[in-house]
């Protein structure tokens, strides 16, 4: 559904998460719940301690996040947006994984939408296309899918309880739609954005490494480049004069990596409301490029999956207290039950391309990024740091 957010490129044929080639997965007989089980889960988000029950409403108009009540926001890269009001939200800390609750893809059967040939190609590409001066730096991602064991197989909310002891992350958040398409689990690091009142903030990563000793020239030269892309995006919407950046470039340490963060604030002008707002600043800076017009038409040419919930919006709005909270949807998981051969879970990774990039280091990042977070999903992680098996 293009018509609610802007709109990525799509080309013919994407939609779903990417199958592998050959014969349908077979379901044994008694694994796991079927697909009316999972149907019949019952519809929830959840944002680090806030637990959102009762759902009320869903609906993709954006300025429904301007009315009334609390709202679980998912946002897809290519321009789909589901808004679920809940009735009823409580403090309640993620639940300890219980043992069997979640069964995960197997670790050996995850497969790419790029493999390494075709995206250090892509790569080099892109730097073709900065060398022309028709881009400053693009994200090029793919798409990481594997079967689930069992057509009703998955429960989001307890994969989220593995995430949080083994990937605890200061913007993860689940929603739990299966009714509607949506079951996301996310992991993410980094801020989208954040509103109290007619105060909005960003906080755009750029730059990743295992040490802060990793991390390069490129590095901080990417975020600048980010920064100053966000910085426009909200002047957009935001009155004349108060959009600043109060932090530039800080090291920030995540399980297994470090980042880069700055941070960018300004005040919405009078009459800009969500619908504004999501309209200039959507798709998320840090996963698109600059110029974001040119970095989504070479991403377009370049990635042979859409990125659905990866790279989107995901998170929460409070209307009646004027606070909200959305995370860029990187580090994160979500259910595709409409792919040939059953349901996949899937998840994305991806790094910022410039002209000081190099193919092959930029293709580790990508490993880098998935390593640990593929382990936990597929069982293989354990609390100690190490991988199982």
């Amino acid at each position: 559904m293009c018509s609610v957010l802007p709109c990525v490129p799509v080309a013919p044929g994407h939609g779903r998460c990417p199958a592998p080639a050959g014969p349908p997965v077979r379901t044994p007989v008694g694994a796991g719940p079927t697909l009316a089980d999972v149907h019949d889960l019952a519809p929830l988000a959840r944002f680090g301690p806030l637990l959102a029950t009762d759902l009320r409403d869903v609906t993709s108009d954006p300025a429904a996040l301007d009315s009334s009540g609390f709202w679980a926001v998912a946002a897809d890269f290519e321009g789909g947006l589901t808004c679920a009001r809940f009735g009823e939200v409580r403090s309640v800390p993620v639940p300890a994984p219980v043992p069997g609750c979640w069964r995960g893809p197997a670790a050996g059967e995850w497969t790419s939408s790029l493999d390494r040939a075709a995206y250090t190609a892509g790569v080099r590409r892109i730097r073709a296309h900065i060398a022309t001066g028709e881009v400053y730096q693009a994200n090029l991602c793919r798409v990481l899918s594997a079967p689930l064991p069992g057509p009703g197989a998955g429960d989001v909310d307890a994969l989220a309880a593995l995430l949080a002891r083994g990937n605890p992350a200061p913007y993860a958040g689940t929603i739990r739609l299966p009714a509607h398409g949506v079951e996301i689990a996310s992991a993410s690091p980094e801020l989208f954005l954040r509103r109290t009142g007619r105060l909005v903030e960003s906080g755009p990563i750029k730059g990743t490494g295992r040490t802060a000793e990793d991390l390069l020239e490129k590095d901080h030269a990417e975020n600048v480049m980010i920064v100053d892309l966000v910085r426009n995006d909200l002047g957009r919407v935001c009155r004349t004069g108060t959009v600043t950046v109060p932090a530039l470039c800080a090291v920030e340490p995540h399980p297994g990596l470090v980042h880069l963060v700055s941070t960018v604030r300004g005040e919405l002008a009078p009459g800009a409301g969500w619908p504004e707002l999501l309209a200039a600043a959507f798709p998320p800076g840090s996963v698109t490029g600059a110029p974001k017009s040119s970095a989504l038409r070479i991403i377009d040419s370049l990635e042979t999956a859409p990125r659905g919930p990866y790279c989107g919006g995901i998170g929460w709005v409070d209307a009646d207290r004027g606070t909200a909270s959305l995370a860029v949807g990187i580090r994160t998981f979500w259910i595709d039950r409409g792919t040939p051969g059953g349901p996949r879970l899937c998840f994305g990774t991806g790094a910022g391309i410039t002209w000081g990039s190099d193919p092959d280091r930029e293709w580790e990042e990508t490993e880098l990024k998935a390593s640990r977070l593929l382990a936990i999903a597929s069982g293989a992680y354990q609390a100690s740091g190490r991988t199982a098996g």
